[in-house]
């Protein structure tokens, strides 16, 4: 069976790919802070009869990260590496005049550093799949200047570049930078609590990358909305 790891599964489009993954027959290493929702969703994608673990814990702790990667490596392998979780640095989003500081260092933190960390961790696993992915989950606020959401796109923009890069140093491998666009998500909603227009649920979403993952393009940035339109 193929083999995945997710950061942050324990809710929004994290679980929803889980669940999709599960149900095709992918064995599951999901990842979340917190505990008791981790579970949750790992009960949740189990069901499907694949193998699923998931050790809570914080991706910008090196330690949790060499486990997540050392318990896929008990699994069999790694084939897809998926970095969704994700902070704001602020909630609710503020303008850069008002941006802490500290809340723009943790999303760097999170959002990039961690990322990279845990691609550097799982590159001698992913190496050897022949169908090794890692995929970043990116923003259109990392290509578009909206008020507010300088911060986190600013995270999401260096990502981007980070995804790019790796794709050309690794070429044996698919890196998509992929933009899920809007969706109704608690990192949305505290984002943007008072936002009165509905958002799409992340299950709608997924169809777009279980197109990637079934037609391998080329390495590179992929929005989402785009992909679930020529379906």
């Amino acid at each position: 069976m193929p083999v995945a790891i997710i950061t942050g599964a324990s809710k929004g489009l994290g679980r929803a790919l889980a669940g999709a993954l599960a149900a095709r027959g992918w064995d599951l290493v999901l990842d979340a802070r917190g505990a008791g929702a981790l579970e949750e969703a790992a009960e949740s994608v189990a069901g499907y009869g694949t193998r699923v673990e998931a050790p809570a814990g914080d991706v910008t702790d090196a330690g949790h990260r060499a486990a997540l990667v050392a318990t896929a490596r008990r699994l069999g392998g790694l084939d897809l590496l998926v970095s969704n979780a994700s902070v704001l640095g602020a909630e609710p989003l503020v303008r850069l005049a008002e941006l802490p500081l500290e809340g723009l260092r943790r999303a760097l933190e999170v959002n990039v550093v961690a990322a990279l960390g845990l691609v550097r961790e799982a590159l001698p696993l992913l190496r050897e799949s022949p169908a090794g992915t890692v995929i970043t989950v990116s923003s259109d606020a990392a290509a578009e200047a909206y008020g507010t959401w300088g911060g986190y796109g600013a995270s999401k923009a260096a990502l981007d570049q980070l995804a790019a890069v790796l794709g050309v140093e690794e070429p044996g491998l698919r890196v998509w930078a992929v933009d899920p666009g809007d969706m109704a998500t608690g990192l949305y909603a505290a984002a943007v609590p008072d936002d009165p227009e509905p958002r799409p649920a992340p299950d709608a979403v997924v169809p777009a990358f279980l197109r990637l993952l079934d037609e391998r393009p080329a390495s590179g940035r992929y929005a989402a909305p785009a992909l679930l339109e020529e379906l």
